[in-house]
């Protein structure tokens, strides 16, 4: 039987992009939860996503504080918690990488700045022999405002100058990021669009965002699938030694 991968999606524009393709080449049956639609508070919902092979979880334009504002939030971080402390695989992404520090006993909290763009990582000890080795030197889409706490246990995998806390990684199955692996040009163009206020705001040329996202398309897409698809092989390692 074919491996299921569900996706906790926030807003529709967020979605696998490049993962996808990788995914689907290892087998995997892939349905998207919608957050805010789904209802993760329920017994037999929290179940399917401790049980399912592989979860990801991706960002969207709230945080972790908002939950008085999008109640789903609270029940939504209660599903994760469930999920990571079976130590089940769960891919976290921006916001989703915030959700699962979260659900982890981190703290998450807005910094009153923004890092929009692309950028390169530095790669802490512990992240140079990670996964993340595939990134080394290649910039990278950020698009955030929030920062998460290292959980306890985890380690810490990866920085910028400004949002010392990029990456973390508990065990081979637990893995967050705080930027976008998945993005490809024709999703940066709907971001771009569907931030348009946000960009404006803090003074941003969307058109620069644009030239880097076609400039770095085949470094991007390479690294993207390096990535997820080393962390992959490491799940699949495990499983054979079970």
């Amino acid at each position: 039987m074919s491996p299921t991968a569900l996706v906790m999606r926030h807003v529709v524009f967020e979605d696998l992009g490049l993962l996808r393709e990788v995914l689907t080449e290892r087998g995997y049956r892939i349905r998207y939860l919608e957050a805010g639609e789904h209802d993760f508070s329920a017994g037999d919902a929290v179940e399917e996503l401790v049980a399912a092979d592989l979860v990801v979880v991706l960002g969207g334009p709230i945080g972790v504080g908002d939950a008085e504002r999008y109640p789903f939030l609270t029940p939504e971080i209660a599903a994760i918690q469930a999920r990571v402390e079976a130590k089940r695989p769960t891919l976290g992404v921006c916001l989703g990488a915030q959700l699962m520090a979260a659900a982890m006993g981190a703290g998450v909290a807005p910094t009153g700045r923004v890092e929009i763009g692309f950028s390169p990582l530095t790669l802490t000890d512990e992240g140079a022999g990670s996964v993340l080795e595939g990134l080394r030197d290649v910039p990278v889409l950020h698009w955030h405002g929030d920062q998460f706490e290292i959980p306890a246990g985890a380690r810490r995998l990866a920085e910028t100058p400004g949002f010392p806390n990029q990456a973390f990684a508990a065990g081979p199955n637990l893995l967050g990021l705080q930027f976008h692996l998945e993005v490809d040009p024709q999703m940066v163009e709907t971001w771009l669009v569907a931030n348009a206020y946000e960009l404006a705001a803090h003074g941003l040329d969307p058109r620069e965002i644009r030239a880097d996202a076609l400039a770095l398309a085949p470094r991007l897409t390479a690294a993207a699938r390096t990535v997820v698809g080393d962390w992959l092989d490491g799940l699949e390692q495990q499983l054979q030694q079970q």
